[in-house]
């Protein structure tokens, strides 16, 4: 597989946005379903276990990482089916993501946003988490995996062009 990069870097106030976009073939609420619902993320992700909602947490364990490792994910806004907007801490730090959804004729565009106080970072988040849209593009089709060599360092320079052109 080759998987071709489309994340955008974006300055903002605070730092910078890292924008990946996907469409799926699929009505939004199956897609928001396997973005929210544990047996659903399982799939792509890992499964998480709490009470989901607006100011809670859960605990998401990320089977697609080395040694399944548990992450806090603080649910700071959820408006089904159209966006969430989660703060997860693991070993690595802390994640500042949103995702939004909508649905035209079928189709539905999935937008990820992490939300970066230090643009460089998108160095190495950028490949991670291009590798875990289309992990949730192929749970959506029930197509192969993709393999992480495939992203992590192949996607490394286009995200060094994506941060040099930020300024």
């Amino acid at each position: 597989m080759n998987p071709v990069p489309t994340g955008q870097l974006t300055r903002t106030a605070t730092g910078a946005d890292l924008v990946l976009t996907r469409t799926h073939r699929a009505p939004v609420a199956d897609v928001w379903a396997a973005l929210t619902e544990p047996e659903r993320t399982a799939r792509w992700m890992g499964p998480w276990t709490g009470e989901a909602g607006p100011g809670r947490s859960v605990e998401l364990t990320m089977t697609a990482e080395e040694g399944d490792p548990t992450a806090t994910v603080q649910i700071e806004a959820c408006t089904p089916p159209e966006h969430l907007h989660v703060r997860m801490v693991d070993e690595y730090g802390e994640w500042d993501l949103e995702v939004r959804l909508s649905e035209a004729d079928g189709v539905t565009t999935v937008e990820l946003v992490q939300h970066l106080t230090e643009p460089d970072q998108a160095v190495d988040t950028g490949p991670g988490w291009e590798y875990y849209v289309d992990r949730f593009g192929a749970a959506l089709t029930s197509a192969a995996v993709p393999d992480f060599d495939d992203y992590h360092p192949a996607m490394v320079g286009y995200y060094e062009e994506r941060l040099t052109s930020l300024g």
